[in-house]
């Protein structure tokens, strides 16, 4: 069964009746109630009205998403649901250079009129069986409060950080590229760039393919916010060859008090090489009349702070950004490529069901894994490690960010057997810190 063909959850459906309101799909092709569901989606998030452009480019790009929404029954037929949620298919990057197909979940909003009425507790359960109906995996998210979401089993997965990097303190000490940047238009990049961003996101775990509308976002093109793109400029690095391997966005502010006081603010810097990194980097921080570099939603481990001759001109805020929920512990765990063998069993508590039970993950030398469910009272192999966890803890194991070790520590993995975590540790640890670039 496909994402866009799934009927709408029926126990959840029944939940929100028995409120007096209706949890139903949105025909996306039916432009007055695809509009009427982008204004409610902008209104949750406290966005500009949509200007008329903004419709007419989600209604061509997004409407082959799963768009659901509530309404009150109470309300005049055709009304603005109170309630909605985007999802769609999309592969997640993995640890070894492979994908998993996610459950992207997006646009979950409530009206404040309706709050504490079990609508977000439905939309969420509701998605959550549904994926698992359609076979996908594991569900993701980007959470904008971090509190919402650990009680349907999700859990961070992947970090990022807010980097400034003060200019005046720190020259460029890294390696000399070995191309060349030059300035281009962000609509030159939506048109050529995209296969760059592909290579890119391939290099992290954690990232996840930029459809139509994702696409348009990074590139700064969609019509969301018009009057705010326009002070963005965009440049690109050509490798010695003259092939576009990276990309940067990025506006200049301030000086108005000083000229010589700017702020780069770098709304996205795509590399599919080191090189093209190093390049755009120095680009950045060497600009005239500049004093700081922002970036944001760079990995936790982004190199450039070693690159500078002063690594104290870094200052760095981390948080979590990629929220997962595993659903098929089995074809999460066999997909991911792990960095050293293991005979792990996971004893896994879900309350909702999807991932509960005892498990056998067998990686051999190559770093291939197998998992074979066991019975409950199942003897644990005499050579295997052994973890007790729940759902969302195997969550922000699976893509090797946070080690099993802080887990036990913070008392939310239990080591059955001496010695588990480390060897844990050392199987999950992926080669660079997972990333998620983009928000969904």
């Amino acid at each position: 069964m496909n994402f866009s063909d799934a009927p709408i959850d029926s126990a959840s459906a029944a939940r929100l009746h028995a409120e007096g309101l209706r949890l139903d799909l949105v025909d996306t092709a039916d432009t007055a109630a695809f509009s009427a569901w982008i204004r409610a989606e902008s209104r949750g998030f406290y966005d500009d009205e949509p200007s008329e452009k903004r419709l007419a480019y989600m209604l061509e790009h997004a409407a082959y998403r799963r768009t659901t929404g509530v309404w009150d029954e109470s309300d005049a037929v055709g009304a603005e649901p109170v309630a909605t949620v985007s999802t769609w298919e999309t592969p997640l990057s993995l640890p070894g250079g492979s994908s998993i197909p996610v459950w992207a979940i997006s646009a979950v909003t409530v009206a404040p009129t309706h709050r504490r009425r079990g609508i977000a507790r439905n939309l969420l359960e509701s998605e959550l069986r549904t994926a698992h109906a359609c076979g996908v995996p594991i569900a993701a998210l980007t959470a904008s409060e971090a509190t919402i979401y650990g009680r349907f089993g999700f859990a961070p997965s992947a970090f990022a950080s807010d980097v400034t990097i003060d200019t005046r303190r720190a020259r460029w000490a890294g390696p000399a590229a070995s191309g060349r940047v030059r300035f281009t238009t962000r609509e030159e990049l939506h048109h050529s760039a995209r296969a760059v961003f592909e290579s890119a996101r391939r290099r992290h775990a954690g990232e996840i393919e930029a459809d139509d509308a994702l696409w348009a976002e990074t590139c700064a093109t969609d019509e969301r916010s018009a009057d705010k793109v326009k002070s963005l400029r965009a440049v690109r690095y050509d490798d010695a060859s003259g092939a576009l391997q990276g990309f940067a966005i990025y506006r200049v502010t301030g000086g108005e008090d000083d000229f010589t006081v700017h702020t780069v603010e770098v709304q996205s810097l795509v590399a599919a090489t080191d090189d093209a990194a190093n390049g755009l980097w120095r680009f950045l921080l060497e600009l005239d009349l500049v004093t700081a570099v922002k970036a944001y939603l760079r990995p936790v481990d982004d190199s450039v702070a070693w690159q500078l001759s002063d690594r104290r001109a870094v200052q760095s805020r981390p948080y979590d950004h990629l929220w997962l929920r595993v659903l098929d512990p089995v074809a999460a765990l066999e997909a991911r490529t792990y960095s050293a063998p293991i005979d792990l069993v996971l004893d896994v508590a879900d309350p909702n069901g999807f991932a509960e039970g005892r498990m056998l993950l067998s990686v051999d030398e190559s770093g291939a894994g197998t998992v074979t469910r066991l019975d409950a009272d199942a003897d644990v192999p005499a050579d295997a490690a052994h973890l007790a966890l729940s759902v969302n803890s195997l969550a922000a194991l699976y893509l090797g960010a946070t080690p099993a070790s802080t887990l036990v520590r913070a008392g939310t993995v239990l080591e059955r057997r001496p010695g588990s975590a480390e060897r844990a540790d050392a199987a999950f640890r992926a080669a660079e810190a997972p990333l998620l670039s983009i928000w969904f």
